[in-house]
């Protein structure tokens, strides 16, 4: 929502001097990438689609608590090139004064490569942003923040493209039911031992070696839905439905996490004093 806001009033303002920029990677969801597309076509603003690398650097994958860095360095770092070879005075990013005092790696980065905030730096929150997008029949304004894949991948474990594969069919499954803000938070249970064969391994956890893949590690999902989203998933059978649906993509487990969707969950574990 923010950078189609940044993309059409940068667009308004300069015309061709101006030229919207999309990190595609395995953490980007497909219906995310066409959406940005279509919406590029529709304004009448030109995308560039920017292949990054981050899952090559192990910094990355290896799922750090600044994870977000490297992902955001990975990014800058093929702009900024291209901002120069194309002689463009500024890289800008969506970051906003409602990101003010939240845990966000990636500032690091655009200090770094002295990216530019603009949003941030006249002081609009993301309530004017939206208000803002719905003068300008954006259809992003109501649209429910979306961080990357990599970010429902609790710290520590690593990211895959087959984890964020999961992640994104198992998102679907959900917005396909008409939900509205949804995490699919994706961890991993493990039994860890050198001595038990993995048919003792079932036996300890109780599972079925004919219905669960033979290996000591299983997948888990908790699902995370706005609170007032709680109660439609509880009623006419959908909570069965969407078990069944993940549990065919490959989780072991689905659970709902009472709490519900809350920003930064993924943050909670990390010490109060983190900046």
């Amino acid at each position: 929502m923010d950078s189609v806001f940044l993309a059409r009033v940068a667009h308004d303002t300069l015309g061709d001097r101006a030229l919207a920029a999309i990190a595609d990677s395995p953490s980007l969801p497909r219906r995310e990438l066409q959406e940005a597309l279509d919406i590029a076509v529709k304004f009448k603003f030109p995308v560039r689609v920017i292949k990054t690398q981050e899952f090559a650097n192990e910094n990355y994958t290896a799922n750090p608590a600044n994870r977000c860095y490297f992902c955001k360095h990975e990014l800058f770092e093929e702009l900024t090139p291209l901002a120069k070879a194309e002689k463009f005075a500024f890289v800008a990013y969506g970051e906003n004064a409602s990101d003010v005092g939240d845990f966000r790696p990636g500032a690091q980065a655009a200090a770094e490569f002295q990216v530019r905030a603009p949003m941030k730096e006249v002081g609009l929150t993301k309530a004017e942003i939206r208000e803002l997008s719905a003068q300008l029949g954006l259809p992003t304004a109501d649209k429910p923040q979306m961080a990357c894949l990599s970010s429902r991948v609790p710290y520590g474990e690593t990211v895959t493209p087959a984890k964020l594969s999961m992640i994104e069919r198992a998102e679907y499954v959900l917005r396909d039911l008409g939900f509205h803000d949804v995490r699919v938070r994706h961890h991993e249970m493990k039994v860890a031992s050198d001595k038990l064969q993995v048919t003792d391994i079932h036996r300890a956890l109780e599972i079925n070696p004919a219905t669960r893949h033979p290996s000591p590690v299983t997948h888990f999902a908790r699902i995370e839905l706005a609170p007032a989203e709680i109660p439609t998933l509880l009623a006419n059978g959908k909570l069965a439905v969407v078990a069944e649906e993940l549990k065919k993509i490959g989780y072991a487990h689905v659970t709902l996490d009472l709490q519900g969707y809350r920003r930064g969950s993924t943050n909670e574990i990390l010490p109060k004093n983190t900046t």
